[in-house]
């Protein structure tokens, strides 16, 4: 089987199964697979490939074919301009949340205005997942932050430590449900927690319902971690700190009205590109 071959078959393996965006998951899938990139396919279509590439090539279609995420077949993601390893254990990020991380950044960047020459401001990244938040936010701000990470289990943390090291970040790593394992204060605390009804995640693509359920499960109104962390975070936060929240396209005014229960001030929120309520954002 030739690359030329080896695409036509599995964009027709991927259509009997009515698989969305079955010819670039197929060109991502051997790009992957083979080293190269998909430009190379266009001059090299009649290059044959090895037997051990054709076994991981059929083996990665079953998967996709079974809605696995083709972010998982091939262990990648891009998030702010920077490629994170991610499989079944942590969400997929999304452009959605680069929304979060630029406004931290005008956030924080304030911060280091007011802070004394060389003094770190320091941030927190609950929920970390992959990573993608708090690393891109390591990266961004260089050496006047310290980001600190944190999820609930060693096995996402291990996921961190390996994009960590990826994108040669500088990061605290905490093992912690929530708050539990955090000590000190910071100047700001971000997260993008799980969100969703539990009774909406039966209904979403069978893609999603692939990816791990603890980083979806947002209980019975989708707001048990917004509660948990908007009561505690105040005890977390420097005078003055933020809290930046990412949200599900209906929850704005519920998250806002937890905001303001509990004291925090200067409560705003910001949408995405696709126009729905994104990230909610306060200070205490």
């Amino acid at each position: 089987m030739n690359i030329k071959e080896a695409i036509r078959y599995g964009i027709e393996k991927l259509n009997k199964n009515n698989i969305d965006e079955a010819n670039l998951k197929i060109k991502m899938l051997l790009s992957y697979i083979l080293g190269k990139t998909k430009e190379y396919f266009v001059i090299h279509g009649d290059e044959s490939l090895s037997l051990d590439d054709e076994l991981k090539f059929k083996e990665g279609i079953n998967k996709l074919n079974n809605n696995i995420p083709i972010q998982y077949v091939i262990h990648k993601q891009e998030f702010m301009g920077y490629e994170f390893y991610v499989d079944e254990n942590v969400l997929i990020p999304q452009p959605d949340t680069e929304i979060l991380v630029e406004e931290v950044v005008k956030i924080a960047k304030e911060f280091i205005k007011k802070h004394k020459k060389g003094e770190e401001i320091k941030i927190l990244d609950l929920c970390t997942g992959s990573g993608a938040i708090g690393i891109s936010l390591s990266k961004i701000l260089g050496d006047n932050a310290f980001v600190t990470v944190s999820d609930i289990s060693e096995d996402i943390i291990d996921i961190v430590e390996i994009n960590s090291r990826k994108n040669l970040a500088n990061l605290g790593m905490v093992t912690s449900d929530l708050f539990d394992n955090i000590y000190g204060k910071y100047d700001i605390i971000v997260s993008n927690p799980p969100y969703i009804e539990t009774d909406v995640i039966k209904t979403l693509s069978k893609e999603v319902q692939n990816e791990p359920i603890i980083a979806l499960d947002g209980g019975q109104d989708g707001l048990d971690f917004y509660r948990r962390i908007v009561k505690d975070a105040k005890k977390f936060l420097n005078e003055n700190g933020f809290l930046a929240l990412e949200i599900g396209y209906n929850q704005r005014e519920s998250v806002e009205k937890l905001l303001k229960e509990n004291n925090y001030k200067n409560i705003y929120s910001q949408k995405d590109l696709g126009g729905n309520d994104r990230i909610v954002v306060a200070n205490i």
